[in-house]
């Protein structure tokens, strides 16, 4: 008989998810063309979802810009056991800056911020100096970075990646590809430039609304997800659901099943584990909060 498996059963994480409560206002990308979001989603929607599918704890990512509704988040995750972090939102280019971000840190389950650089006008804000002072000060501060936005942001943030050494930083559903055009022209060239910088990571989240939301299939993703894993490899990359924007073109449950269907033909189980749920804990740093 052989000797029964004692190995601890792999942490499973969700990277990306999102809350918000409609009635505060501060959603300006929300309209008509997102119909379904326009409702409050709280923890007691996802904890059934995230129970069925698996996952242990998440990452609770911002999706309004204002401090109020970070601050929102933040409570809303003292609240909830299994958000493990929160990445939140500050502005960037305000003066204040360094004191909002010191008193974010004196939050524990503040993990990381964004700037939501997909809704700012000048595709270069991220280049700007007051930003790029910022950027230094989050960089020091060892908090993560997230960067929402698209294929034609990548050449910014590659600069700005190379004049903030140091930085702990994160793309955003792969940079958002045209998936639902077919294109895989300049994002394969500029996602493999922005990939060779020294610790960059990336999430496979967000793409089934970037492709044919009430048509997609499994293989309209695949040549964007092999592309990742060949430019960023398993230890840099990390698995989020996006719920509930995801909710637009499929269920939770799909989303994390057409991502473990892409990855599992190209890598081994330590691989899968790694992409599901230890890079974004090493990354985050959230065994911290244990």
């Amino acid at each position: 008989m052989s000797a029964p498996d004692t190995r601890a059963p792999a942490l499973v994480v969700d990277a990306h998810q999102h809350f918000w409560r409609i009635a505060r206002g501060d959603y300006g990308w929300m309209g008509p063309h997102v119909a379904p979001l326009l409702r409050d989603f709280l923890p007691g929607d996802l904890a059934p979802l995230i129970r069925r599918a698996g996952v242990a704890r998440t990452v609770l990512v911002q999706a309004a810009e204002t401090d109020a509704e970070t601050d929102f988040l933040l409570d809303l995750a003292e609240a909830t056991p299994w958000v493990a972090g929160v990445v939140g939102w500050a502005d960037m280019e305000a003066s204040g800056f360094p004191e909002r971000l010191a008193a974010l840190r004196s939050r524990p389950k503040l993990v990381g911020l964004r700037p939501m650089l997909q809704e700012i006008d000048d595709d270069a804000f991220i280049l700007r100096p007051r930003v790029l002072e910022h950027l230094a000060l989050v960089a020091d501060s060892g908090l993560a970075f997230d960067i929402l936005g698209f294929t034609r942001h990548l050449p910014h943030v590659l600069e700005a990646l190379r004049q903030t050494p140091g930085l702990r930083a994160v793309i955003d559903h792969g940079a958002k590809p045209e998936i639902a055009a077919g294109t895989l022209t300049p994002w394969c060239e500029r996602i493999a430039a922005v990939a060779a910088m020294p610790g960059l990571h990336c999430k496979i989240s967000g793409l089934v609304t970037e492709a044919d939301p009430s048509a997609w299939r499994l293989d309209d993703l695949r040549p964007y997800v092999d592309h990742l894993v060949t430019c960023f490899g398993p230890d840099r990359l990390m698995w989020g659901s996006d719920w509930p924007v995801c909710t637009l073109a499929a269920s939770y449950g799909e989303v994390s099943n057409a991502a473990r269907a892409l990855l599992a033909p190209r890598l081994g189980p330590s691989e899968m584990k790694s992409i599901f749920g230890e890079n974004a804990v090493r990354f985050y740093r959230l065994d911290a909060l244990n």
